[in-house]
């Protein structure tokens, strides 16, 4: 198995705390809990405060300190409310969002999630799952599969490569990383090659996992949970999240509809406390590379 020395350096991590604004006293939620890199800093900043913490990686829980003030869940935050209203935590001073997948589950070669080994085709976050990237490759008829590597990987060439991989299954079922890349390759761009098996990683990953609806769920039950004056802190990894978030921030919806009311003000949930999302600095970027592609938002429940 190929791993990293840390299971995750968290990413942006005195950027999140600033926006978090953390009160000693603070009810505080981080729903990607991860290698908990992010929420042992904020377990720091709290004396009587209390830390509630999703994640549905198993191989999460190997990280999860013995605090008191701490309260990890081993479940999709999807469904984050139920847990707030069992454990009487509302209304929450903050909410931290990781979004995207770990260090350790891209070099963790045998989840499938990373180009860069040969792998069955997995890209389960969640081992108990049912669905993996091997059924959809195999399932899901060409028309699905465009759908998919048009909107999740926004791929240019998804019809083609569409019925390029249904053609393949016709003859032998997928079951490789090496096979999706090896169907892939005629159809990435010039000196691109990278990104285009990246893009088609990346809409699987995204359909197995379900994560555009559940940050869809999550930012819309969002404003119920949070206190006025309590904090969202969001660092998306691909367009396709940082758009969905930046819509909820601004325009109080996903889909980025503004709706005002009678005096022409705009309807929103949440205040943006910054316009253009926070990114890594230097020294960052040269040592933790998954903070490239990183984007901070941060708002506050008005």
């Amino acid at each position: 198995m190929v791993m990293t020395t840390e299971y995750h350096i968290p990413v942006m991590l005195r950027e999140c705390l600033e926006g978090l604004a953390i009160k000693p006293e603070g009810r505080y939620m981080d729903v990607t809990f991860g290698g908990g890199g992010h929420s042992r800093a904020i377990l720091k900043l709290l004396t009587t405060g209390k830390l509630i913490a999703f994640d549905r990686d198993e191989e999460a829980i190997r990280n999860v300190p013995d605090d008191d003030r701490l309260i990890f869940v081993h479940h999709n935050f999807q469904y984050f409310k139920n847990f707030l209203k069992y454990f009487d935590l509302l209304p929450l001073d903050g909410i931290l969002a990781d979004l995207g997948v770990s260090s350790h589950q891209f070099d963790t070669a045998e989840r499938g999630f990373s180009f860069r080994y040969d792998a069955a085709l997995d890209m389960r976050m969640d081992a108990q799952s049912e669905k993996s990237a091997m059924d959809i490759l195999n399932k899901y008829s060409a028309a699905e599969l465009e759908r998919i590597f048009r909107e999740y990987g926004e791929f240019r060439k998804a019809r083609r490569l569409a019925a390029a991989i249904v053609e393949q299954r016709g003859i032998q079922a997928l079951e490789s990383t090496n096979q999706l890349k090896e169907i892939a390759t005629p159809f990435l761009e010039r000196n691109q090659h990278n990104k285009g098996l990246a893009q088609v990683f990346q809409a699987l990953r995204i359909e197995v996992n379900g994560e555009m609806n559940a940050l869809r769920e999550f930012l819309e039950a969002v404003p119920d949970v949070l206190r006025p004056g309590g904090r969202l802190v969001v660092l998306t990894y691909h367009s396709l999240e940082d758009r969905m978030v930046k819509n909820f921030i601004q325009k109080g919806n996903t889909e980025g509809k503004e709706e005002k009311d009678l005096y022409g003000n705009l309807i929103r949930p949440l205040q943006p406390l910054n316009r253009k999302p926070g990114t890594a600095g230097a020294d960052e970027l040269e040592n933790n590379p998954r903070s490239r592609s990183a984007k901070l938002r941060i708002a506050e429940r008005i």
